[in-house]
């Protein structure tokens, strides 16, 4: 697409990359903070377009507006109508996505936010380290915005594309250094294994343990390359098991009404008991107890024998026996 013919909400995307890149590019902690601004503000307009663009002959706003009032049709039924001037965000860009059927990783999209607001509200004396990583991070979503709409970045974005991938390849490499230090640990839970740990101070993904050689979990030291906070080994733990299954457990809330698939463990206390791992993924306890109700032959749930009903019943038939003594 020639740059004359792009829409307005696309050109705009297009610009606020480009000043985010060039204000990376300087280098100096007085336009970092501008870098991330402009930076995100061009992914979020770069995903209306994505919206916008699934539906050609919808009119824009009514495509990428955030409010909308039912209006009487005048045949007995109604019509909805956008309200007031408020467009979708990062929270709400996901959900259009899948109203949609666009099929872009919208957890992206909301570790892009939470990336963005930690950067903005609690900038460090490393901001240049900071915003490399929130460039990096959204580097994925962002070449799978402009593949969405048929573009190629590297056409549209010219140097700041260069920068963009020289940057990436440098996070990369950063990326790689922290998780060789927690390649020998011998993590208690596999999910937590499969998903690393990041920062709970500034979500950054660059953790490191200072004892190379330390191979126990519970004597982990970590520090974060990019804040340099110092998280504790069990509330990484727990924060890696919560995003690892925040979507099942979202799913079973919401879907089934059902808890889990984490709970809390009853040794340490700690958020980290994973259901179908059987054990806390921070402490290693095992849940150990009888999953058939010897009165009615019903499973008895992870929940249920949590809350102490570890004698064979399942909770049904525990509140029967109960109300006939």
């Amino acid at each position: 697409m020639e740059k004359s013919n792009m829409s307005g909400i696309f050109a705009n995307a297009v610009a606020s990359i480009k000043m985010g890149i060039e204000d990376y590019a300087s280098d100096t902690p007085a336009r970092a903070l501008s870098a991330v601004r402009n930076f995100y503000a061009g992914v979020l307009l770069l995903g209306k377009e994505v919206l916008i663009r699934a539906a050609p002959n919808a009119d824009p706003d009514e495509v990428i507006g955030a409010k909308y009032v039912p209006v009487p049709d005048g045949e007995g039924g109604v019509v909805h109508r956008t309200e007031g001037p408020q467009t979708v965000d990062f929270n709400t860009l996901g959900k259009r996505f899948k109203s949609f059927r666009i099929s872009l990783d919208t957890k992206e999209l909301q570790e892009l936010n939470s990336l963005r607001n930690n950067v903005e509200h609690r900038f460090t004396d490393r901001p240049a380290q900071a915003v490399r990583e929130a460039i990096a991070r959204a580097f994925p979503i962002t070449v799978a915005m402009f593949q969405k709409i048929g573009e190629h970045p590297a056409d549209m974005l010219g140097e700041s594309w260069t920068t963009m991938l020289n940057v990436r390849a440098l996070y990369e490499v950063e990326l790689k250094r922290c998780r060789a230090t927690l390649a020998e640990v011998r993590w208690i839970s596999a999910t937590v294994a499969e998903n690393h740990l990041t920062c709970r101070e500034c979500h950054s993904e660059l953790i490191e343990q200072r004892n190379i050689a330390n191979t126990e979990q519970e004597m982990l030291e970590l520090v974060c390359r990019n804040c340099g906070a110092q998280p504790c080994w069990d509330d990484a733990i727990v924060d890696a098991v919560d995003r690892a299954l925040f979507g099942e457990a979202y799913v079973n809330a919401t879907e089934t009404g059902e808890p889990g698939p984490v709970y809390d463990c009853p040794a340490c206390e700690r958020h980290a008991h994973i259901d179908f791992e059987g054990a806390c993924a921070a402490c290693g306890e095992k849940l150990e107890y009888e999953t058939e109700c010897v009165r009615c032959g019903n499973y008895i749930s992870v929940e249920d024998a949590l809350d102490g009903l570890d004698e064979g019943l399942c909770s049904y038939c525990s509140h029967v026996t109960s109300k006939a003594d």
